[in-house]
């Protein structure tokens, strides 16, 4: 599988081949027709992907998966839909998800401008994660930032009434231009108030590199915003 780009735009990663690893390899081959999704089905009918009406959650940029993963068997109550660009983490995710049979899970290996474009029904979703997004950290480059208005204004358009935006970021400028951004876009309310972050909810995991950076005394800002 490779990665569905349909338009050329200012991408807010780099893609790298990377090196699959024989599982991950195999992954593909038994556990992508089980999971795997594609821009070219069109509108994504939830229901009938799943085999259930549940809530559903949608995470974009989910790296190799590991949070994720624990999320998918911390709530199964809930329907995940991710969206990746690089092949080696959709490859572990799925064969990992796959190895422990679990049902709530399906996966773009695409851009996700395209995804919310083509297949995400507006009102569809309840919550929708972005972590550790990259930041950019020069400022030249800080055009090619994820979060930006026009995003968080579709992003919201794709949650039901009184679902949830939940943004991390370990990268203090990062999360006070995120913090900017979601404030001034209507129709989102800061549930813990204007101008503040939130504390990390319980459902999301800490990875092992967000606690080394606060062993080393680094922060985290979680952003959680309810659409209104």
């Amino acid at each position: 599988m490779r990665p569905e780009f349909k338009k050329k735009s200012i991408r807010s990663y780099v893609v790298r081949a990377g090196r699959m690893t024989e599982g991950q390899r195999a992954a593909f081959e038994k556990y992508w027709p089980v999971y795997g999704l594609s821009l070219y089905q069109g509108q994504l009918d939830a229901d009938t992907a799943f085999g259930r009406k549940a809530p559903r959650v949608l995470e974009i940029g989910f790296g190799m998966g590991d949070s994720l993963l624990t999320m998918l068997q911390a709530e199964p109550d809930k329907d995940f839909i991710g969206i990746e660009v690089h092949p080696p983490g959709v490859g572990r995710l799925i064969n990992n998800t796959g190895k422990l049979a679990l049902p709530n899970l399906r996966v773009y290996l695409a851009d996700a401008n395209d995804v919310l474009a083509d297949c995400i029904a507006d009102h569809s979703i309840e919550r929708i994660q972005i972590y550790f997004p990259d930041p950019w950290h020069k400022k030249k480059h800080n055009k090619r930032r994820l979060i930006q208005t026009a995003f968080v204004e579709q992003l919201r358009d794709k949650l039901t009434v009184g679902g949830m935006l939940h943004f991390a970021t370990d990268w203090q400028p990062y999360a006070e231009h995120m913090l900017e951004i979601m404030e001034s876009v209507s129709g989102l309310e800061n549930v813990v108030g204007a101008g503040h972050y939130a504390p990390r909810p319980d459902y999301r995991p800490t990875t092992k590199f967000e606690q080394r950076g606060e062993r080393l005394g680094h922060g985290v800002w979680d952003l959680l915003f309810k659409s209104v």
